[in-house]
C-alpha cells in the first residue's frame, strides 16, 4: 500500500509497504485524513515528539478514517464505523499510570510516532484508543480531534469559572482553538493576541473573541485571570506572565525548543500568587472534544486552510507551502 515514510532526518519517501499484521485487540483503519502539526515538523527535523520516532516510520498522529477490519477480541467497533484515533498508548503499569497521570507514562508509545501512523492508506491501532465519530462531524474535522483533545487537557488542568477574563497568546491553529474552547467551557470574555491581523480580525468577527492585540506592537494589559501561551517562544512566554492579574493562572502550552529558557520576575509570581501550569498531550479528552464538535461549539473546518496530498507533505514541512492555518492530508477517498 502507498505510504509516506520518514527514512531519516529531513528525508521522506513515497513507498509501497506491506500492511501491518492485525492483533486481536486492534482495528485496521482505512485512512481518510491525517493532520500535520508542529510535532511532525519536529520529528521531520530529528527532534523528539511525545516520544522519539525511530526511522523508518510512517508519521501521522492526527487521524480519521473508516474501520476496515477488527481483531478477534474487539467488540465495540465494526467494519464501516467512522472513527478518530487517540495516538497515545499508555503502559498502565508504571508509577504515573498507576497514580492517574498516564500522560506522563514512562513507556508511552504513539501511533504516528513510535508505530506507523496515518500517512499511509491503512494503519492499525488498539481498539482502546479508537473513537466513533458522530454522524454530523465530517472526517476532515475528525482529523483535528487529537489537537483539540490536547487543548481540552490543558483546559482541564485549570480552574475555570464564568466570571474570568482569559487571554490566549498565539493566533495559530492551537491558539484559535483555545479561544473557542474557553468560551465553550463558559469563560465570559476571551481575548486573543497574535501577529496576523487578518486572523485576529476574523476571530473577533466570527468566533466570539472580545479584544485582540498585536504581540509585536501593542501593550497587553496586566488584567487577566487566565492566560494561555500557545506559541512557545521566550518573548511570548514572558508576555503571558506579564499579562496576569493577582491570583491568575498561566497555561504554558506552546512547545519551545528542548534547550529553551525564558525570564520571569519571581517576586511577581510570589506577590500575585500565580499558578504556572504545563500541559502534555491529551489523556481522557477525546470524548469531550468530539462532543464539542458535534454540538457546534467548535468550528474547525473554517480553520483548515490547506488539504494536501501525500506528495505535498514534504513541501509543507520545508516551508515551501506558506500561509497555512491548519493543514490536513487527504489520504483516502472517504469524506
Amino acid at each position: 500500500m502507498k505510504a509516506l515514510v520518514l527514512e531519516g532526518v529531513e528525508k521522506l519517501e513515497i513507498e509501497d509497504i506491506k500492511a501491518q499484521d492485525l492483533k486481536p485487540n486492534e482495528v485496521l483503519i482505512n485512512t481518510a485524513y491525517a493532520g500535520i502539526c508542529g510535532t511532525d515538523h519536529a520529528l521531520y527535523a530529528g527532534l523528539p515528539g511525545s516520544a522519539d520516532a525511530v526511522p523508518p516510520i510512517v508519521l501521522g498522529h492526527e487521524n480519521s478514517g473508516v474501520v476496515a477490519e477488527v481483531g478477534s477480541e474487539v467488540t465495540d467497533l465494526k467494519p464501516g464505523d467512522r472513527v478518530s484515533v487517540d495516538p497515545n498508548i499508555y503502559c498502565g503499569q508504571c508509577e504515573y499510570c498507576l497514580t492517574d497521570r498516564p500522560e506522563l507514562c514512562n513507556n508511552l508509545s504513539a501511533v504516528g510516532v513510535t508505530r506507523n501512523g496515518g500517512l499511509e492508506q491503512q494503519f492499525t491501532a488498539p481498539a482502546s484508543v479508537v473513537y466513533q465519530v458522530p454522524d454530523n462531524v465530517s472526517l476532515k474535522a475528525a482529523a483535528t480531534v487529537e489537537p483539540i483533545s490536547c487543548a481540552v487537557h490543558g483546559i482541564k488542568l485549570l480552574k475555570l469559572t464564568p466570571y474570568q477574563k482569559a487571554l490566549v497568546i498565539g493566533d495559530g491553529f492551537m491558539g484559535q482553538l483555545f479561544a473557542q474552547i474557553l468560551q465553550a467551557y463558559g469563560v465570559h470574555q476571551v481575548d486573543l493576541a497574535g501577529r496576523n491581523e487578518a486572523k485576529l480580525a476574523n476571530n473577533k468577527e466570527n468566533f466570539g473573541v472580545t479584544n485582540t492585540f498585536n504581540t509585536e506592537t501593542d501593550k497587553i494589559p496586566a488584567d487577566y485571570d487566565v492566560v494561555i501561551e500557545a506559541v512557545g517562544l521566550p518573548q511570548t512566554q514572558e508576555q503571558a506572565i506579564e499579562a496576569t492579574k493577582k491570583g491568575a493562572q498561566v497555561l504554558m502550552f506552546g512547545v519551545g525548543k528542548p534547550t529553551q529558557k525564558f525570564s520571569m520576575n519571581t517576586y511577581e509570581v510570589f506577590q500575585k500568587q500565580l499558578t504556572i501550569q504545563g500541559s502534555f498531550i491529551n489523556p481522557y479528552s477525546f470524548k469531550d472534544s468530539l462532543a464539542m464538535l458535534s454540538s457546534g461549539k467548535l468550528n474547525v473546518e473554517d480553520l483548515i486552510s490547506h488539504v494536501l496530498t501525500l506528495e505535498e507533505v514534504e513541501d509543507f514541512l520545508t516551508g515551501k507551502i506558506t500561509n497555512v492555518s491548519k493543514a490536513v492530508v487527504k489520504v483516502g477517498d472517504q469524506d
